[in-house]
């Protein structure tokens, strides 16, 4: 066998977990449901309530942190396969999610803090687990990281912004209104992910959007602000592990390319290890869930 037909065998192998369960006629708020079924729960402090974190597997520690205005929901495609080979916690961001928020004042670095302690907390250091972020949730793991230090074994990022990129072109996102009915608040979220999350608009399905909707609602932390920093740049010096990059090809964030952010990462990082998913938008992990699933199984297989 090729090496070409060796992956497309592994990643066929990896194919969307979630499919089957939109084809059997679950509703979103089941598909939901199910994938949290078999999920413990354990909490951390936080602020003045609790960090929320979901347990899935055994196995050598993985744990996943979310994006702006999200949960752990924005893993849903990937959890499935990857409690299979790990023991799987995915966080509630400060202030996202289930999750209470952070410390005064409420920034990424607050959140780390959070983030950092709580790990501490439930996760020993010679169990050496990784650590995967999305889009802001590497913003707080980068300082996360910096307080953990040689606690876990690699940090991988995708989709990241706050690494000094001048912004692109403005774009006015869509936003619910009072009065609204069902359909058209669920227009807005579907435009939203049309405009930043996806690359192709028939990838948005049901699951999707409801998602979108649903994290939206319990989303109490304003990301978006942070976006235009440079800190995750200043930052990722100081951490202390390998640093991996994924990245959707087409990730309409990735301003002014993805192999600038790629080379902004190796400023800190030369030794950065890079994959590059084709015919995938910022969400890449929803959007072309089998090919992300395979490029991160990889990466995390690098030690």
């Amino acid at each position: 066998m090729s090496t070409t037909e060796a992956a497309s065998e592994r990643t066929s192998s990896l194919d969307d977990p979630i499919a089957p369960l939109a084809r059997s006629g679950m509703s979103p708020a089941e598909i939901v449901a199910a994938v949290a079924a078999d999920a413990e729960i354990a909490t951390t402090p936080c602020g003045d309530g609790r960090l929320v974190w979901r347990r899935w597997g055994r196995g050598r520690p993985l744990v996943l942190a979310h994006g702006g205005s999200g949960s752990w929901t924005h893993w849903i495609k990937q959890i499935p396969v990857l409690k299979q080979h790990y023991e799987v916690w995915a966080i509630d961001l400060p202030g996202l999610g289930d999750s209470a928020m952070p410390a005064h004042p409420h920034t990424p670095e607050s959140s780390g803090e959070a983030v950092a302690a709580g790990l501490k907390s439930l996760i020993p250091r010679e169990r050496r687990a990784h650590v995967v972020a999305f889009s802001f949730g590497a913003h707080v793991s980068t300082h996360a990281m910096v307080r953990l230090g040689d606690w876990v074994s690699d940090f991988t990022i995708t989709g990241c912004a706050a690494l000094g990129f001048k912004q692109g072109p403005g774009i006015e996102f869509p936003k619910e209104r009072s009065g609204m009915s069902e359909e058209e608040r669920m227009g807005v979220h579907r435009g939203l992910l049309e405009i930043l999350m996806f690359k192709e608009n028939d990838r948005i399905d049901p699951l999707a959007i409801y998602l979108q909707s649903e994290n939206i609602r319990r989303a109490r932390f304003r990301s978006r602000p942070f976006a235009r920093t440079d800190e995750i740049r200043v930052k990722l010096p100081e951490v202390v592990v390998p640093v991996r990059a994924i990245w959707g090809a087409e990730d309409q964030t990735a301003w002014p390319s993805v192999e600038a952010r790629y080379d902004a990462l190796r400023d800190g990082h030369p030794e950065l290890v890079t994959r590059t998913v084709p015919d995938a938008g910022h969400w890449v992990m929803y959007e072309q869930p089998a090919a992300y699933t395979a490029a991160l199984l990889e990466v995390l297989a690098l030690e």
